[in-house]
């Protein structure tokens, strides 16, 4: 089972690797929006990574309410725990 800190980590090494976005400018709090600057196709891109990543399809309505990089995670977090359950 993957805990917050290795999905955190995870998620950062994907926003440097697919938005070029540096590590020491992400946190739990950062907004995707207004401060990593993603758009709607950028957040298309990340759903694809993160679809890959948890093995799990991700549902629009699931994701529309994620803002910040805590809700990625918690997002990431519940689609493994459904995975293993």
């Amino acid at each position: 089972m993957k805990n917050q800190q290795e999905i955190y980590l995870k998620i950062v090494a994907l926003f440097e690797q697919l938005f070029e976005i540096s590590p020491e400018d992400i946190t739990l709090e950062s907004n995707l929006y207004q401060d990593l600057d993603i758009d709607s196709i950028d957040a298309v891109d990340l759903v694809i990574e993160l679809r890959k990543m948890t093995g799990k399809k991700i549902q629009p309505e699931d994701f529309k309410q994620v803002r910040t990089v805590a809700d990625v995670v918690e997002q990431v977090q519940k689609l493994l725990n459904e995975t293993k359950a």
